[in-house]
């Protein structure tokens, strides 16, 4: 090595710890927080705590819409993390028209709320809003996580639903292969009344260790990646996003998170076909819309065990599976996401719909 590389990495190595100990000042602190979920939008209706969101587009849309539905247990601004890194940037950039149905946090007033409130009320609700807001007759349905759960739930007791398409990603059907999950809330080993709240729900503390107990080490791993990047802004900034979502968890309403377990976990009703809501059984088989399941294979979450079956469950002679190698998130944020995950969701969805007319 000769003088001049020497000088170039101590020069470096300097300017590097100077940034290690500004930011890392700065992450102790909690100050220059990223801002989250700011791409600008309206809200166009509401029921209860819940909000449908339109987001703004410059241009013309595509249309039919697409209705994205959100879980109800964690926020729905990490698919719309930040500038750069969203999944809802690239849907507007391709031409969509895109609303999101946020669940809102749930309260007293929500503990109440069954499986049946979501997908008989408020969801059907929300559709009709978005067909008259569009002007439309048909949209594209896009459900995330256990709001996957709610659309194949929908279309499913709903199958005369104006839809033209359902996607599903990160979405359990099977689960006698959901791992922790199942195990926990198998017969006599936890009770869920055990751990409501005041307020009859589920504490998101109990919902934020129960996703810790897939990966104890998870936390000190990524403090540990942290400390080897803490010099790099970029980094910091996109871990200090994606650290805040995934600890900003919201409280599962008592009655819907009981049912969910008595009813459809713990009988694993979608594959036994033994769902009922409303007195009525709703089978999976009666979706017949084009289907697309998109499942990560290192999602530790939702693994690929519990979602993989959904194509051969419903009923759509045109379904698809998109497989990926990434986690949970890696879906929707990453760079996995950017080039893989965006690009075939968008491509599957601009096949069903016309393109936007100025």
């Amino acid at each position: 090595m000769n003088a001049g590389d020497l000088i170039g990495r101590v020069n470096r190595d300097v300017e590097r710890s100077l940034l290690r100990a500004r930011n890392g000042l700065r992450y102790v602190r909690g100050s220059h927080r990223p801002k989250l979920g700011t791409t600008p939008k309206d809200v166009v209706w509401r029921g209860g705590r819940a909000e449908l969101w339109r987001y703004r587009a410059d241009g013309p849309r595509r249309s039919p819409p697409l209705l994205i539905v959100f879980s109800l247990v964690s926020r729905s601004y990490v698919l719309d993390l930040r500038p750069g890194n969203s999944f809802v940037e690239h849907l507007l950039a391709a031409g969509f028209d895109v609303f999101l149905l946020d669940w809102g946090v749930a309260d007293e007033r929500d503990a109440a709320n069954t499986l049946e409130d979501y997908v008989d009320d408020y969801l059907p609700a929300a559709v009709e809003r978005v067909l008259e807001v569009a002007d439309t007759d048909e949209l594209n349905l896009l459900g995330y996580c256990f709001g996957g759960v709610l659309s194949l739930l929908y279309a499913a007791h709903h199958p005369d639903a104006p839809l033209r398409s359902l996607t599903t990603m990160a979405t359990p059907v099977d689960f006698s292969d959901f791992g922790v999950f199942s195990r926990l809330v198998e017969e006599g080993r936890v009770e869920l009344d055990t751990i409501l709240d005041e307020d009859g729900n589920v504490p998101p503390s109990a919902v934020r260790e129960s996703f810790r107990l897939l990966k104890p080490t998870g936390d000190l791993q990524q403090y540990a990646t942290l400390l080897e990047n803490v010099w790099n802004d970029e980094y910091v900034t996109a871990y200090q996003a994606m650290n805040r979502w995934a600890n900003d968890h919201i409280p599962f309403p008592g009655a819907a998170a009981r049912q969910t377990v008595e009813t459809l976990i713990r009988p694993n009703a979608f594959v036994s076909d033994t769902m009922r809501l409303a007195g009525d059984p709703v089978s999976l088989r009666d979706i017949e819309v084009p289907y697309l399941n998109v499942l990560a294979e290192r999602d530790q979450i939702v693994p690929p065990e519990a979602a993989a079956p959904a194509v051969g469950l419903v009923g759509s002679e045109e379904e698809d599976e998109l497989r990926l190698s990434a986690g949970h998130i890696g879906l929707v944020v990453g760079r996995t996401a950017a080039k893989v995950t965006i690009p075939t969701i968008i491509e599957f969805l601009a096949a069903r719909t016309e393109e936007a007319v100025a």
